[in-house]
Formats: C-alpha cells, sequence, structure tokens
C-alpha cells in the first residue's frame, strides 16, 4: 500500500483548498481552450465518403441522423489479421482501448438534444463489428469505412504504401525522432467533429493521442482517487511502461460480475 501523509482535518482543509484554486485556475484555462476550439475555421468536405451501415451503404452527410452536428470515434478495428511483427491476438474483435473509451459513452439522447450525433467508425466488416457490438451491449450506431478512404484521410489508419504517413499532426520523421514508432503502420485512435449546412459538410476538429483523454469515464473516475490510474509514471499514461496494457474488454476481467453491494 502506497503511503500517504496522515493530518489532522483542519490540515487537510488547508492543503484541499490550496488544490481547489489550482483547479479553478484550470477549469477557467480549459473554458478558454473550448471557446478557442469553438472558433476554429472548418474545411469543406469534398469527398463522398461510402460507408457500410446496418441498413446498407450510407453517406457522410447520413451519418448527421437530420442532426447539425456529427462525432465520429475512430475504434481501431482492423479488417484483417495483426500487422506484421505486433503481438495481440487476431482482429476479430475491437481494440480493448477503444472498447474502455466506448465503455465510457452515455445515453446519446442527452448528445441529440443538443443537435448532435455520435458514431463509430472502423476499416472492420459488418460482419465483424455486428458480433462484437452485440456482445459489448452498445447502443451507439457503428458503421465500416472499408473500402472507402476515411480512415486514410482522417489519419487513423496509417500506411505508407497509400498516403504518407501522419499521425497527430506529426509526419514520419518527427514521429520516429520522438520513436513514437508504433503510429507508422496499422490502426490508430482519434476522434473527429463534423458540421452540417444543409447538404454541405465541414471538417472541425480532429484529435489524437492524449487529447482523447477526457472521453475516457474511468480514468477521470480514478483521476479523483489517491492512488490514480495506477498506471505509468505517477499514475498517467506512459508508452514504455505500456500504460494501457491492464485494459480489458469489460466481460474478461477476473472480477466481473463482483460486487460488495450483491449488485
Amino acid at each position: 500500500m502506497e503511503t500517504h501523509r496522515i493530518v489532522s482535518r483542519d490540515a487537510w482543509l488547508t492543503a484541499r483548498r490550496e488544490l481547489l484554486a489550482r483547479e479553478k485556475e484550470l477549469t477557467r484555462q480549459r473554458d478558454a481552450l473550448n471557446s478557442a476550439r469553438r472558433k476554429l475555421p472548418v474545411v469543406e468536405i469534398d469527398k463522398d465518403y461510402i460507408f457500410d451501415g446496418p441498413r446498407g451503404p450510407v453517406r457522410l452527410l447520413d451519418l448527421f441522423d437530420g442532426r447539425r452536428q456529427l462525432i465520429t470515434y475512430h475504434f481501431m478495428f482492423d479488417p484483417g489479421p495483426p500487422p506484421a511483427g505486433r503481438s495481440g491476438a487476431p482482429w476479430d474483435e475491437g481494440c480493448p482501448s477503444c472498447s474502455y473509451l466506448a465503455d465510457s459513452i452515455g445515453h446519446l439522447s442527452h448528445l441529440h438534444a443538443r443537435d448532435t450525433s455520435l458514431v463509430l467508425v472502423s476499416r472492420a466488416p459488418l460482419a465483424k463489428i455486428a458480433p462484437f457490438k452485440a456482445r459489448m451491449g452498445w447502443g451507439v450506431p457503428w458503421v465500416s469505412s472499408f473500402g472507402s478512404d476515411f480512415n486514410y484521410d482522417f489519419h487513423v489508419t496509417t500506411d505508407e504504401a497509400v498516403a504518407p504517413v501522419e499521425y497527430n499532426f506529426q509526419d514520419k520523421a518527427t514521429l520516429v525522432a520522438k520513436g513514437e514508432t508504433y503510429h507508422l503502420a496499422g490502426e490508430q485512435p482519434g476522434v473527429s467533429a463534423f458540421l452540417r449546412d444543409g447538404t454541405r459538410v465541414f471538417h472541425a476538429y480532429s484529435s489524437y493521442g492524449r487529447g482523447l483523454d477526457l472521453l475516457l469515464g474511468t480514468y477521470n473516475w480514478l483521476d479523483l482517487t489517491p492512488l490514480g490510474r495506477q498506471e505509468g509514471f505517477d499514475g498517467m499514461p506512459d508508452a514504455e511502461n505500456h500504460g494501457m496494457a491492464w485494459t480489458r474488454h469489460h466481460d474478461k476481467y477476473a472480477d466481473e460480475g463482483a460486487s460488495c453491494c450483491g449488485a
């Protein structure tokens, strides 16, 4: 067990109020950052992306489902076996880390009330997506981008034979120099936001890597605790120490179903 300093209630209150001041400052900074994000310019989409949905082919415009805004989570789920030289199970199920994020998605009615749709997008075919989605119990729409340029254009599938390598707005040379060679090939996580004006669609925002942190509900709960995330350096993700390697599909934890309250 980690050792935590034991103090009086008054001393704890003093330390907590000092931390609260820092938390308030971070909140103000985040509000300002969110404001700047909303003011980003947009780029019109001039390519007719076609996806495979449960009811047949759909266009990017269709994914809005009549709403003004669309968020796509780029869920790592390859249509084939793992890339050569990479360990792990065959791609007959979705990425555990992306699944960890998908488990944090709340009831979509709250997004819909703000004129916003959310859709998962993967290159895996629906024949792989559908049974895995049913197993996980997720209600969020999920389409396949297999056969389209969507994943490559939004830099969540890297394949130098198809397009120049880019991830998190960094080119191949930058990624190599930083030692982030795991982004040079294969599926990558990301999120993108789009805006619709009639039948015109605009790309407004994309984020990758640690930019997805706020979407990971379990992490945000763990950040409130003394032991934190219990991974990597000081509880934070650390690629060198495989910080997220502990995550599993939610039906694979050894103590799945255990509860102190019998629920």
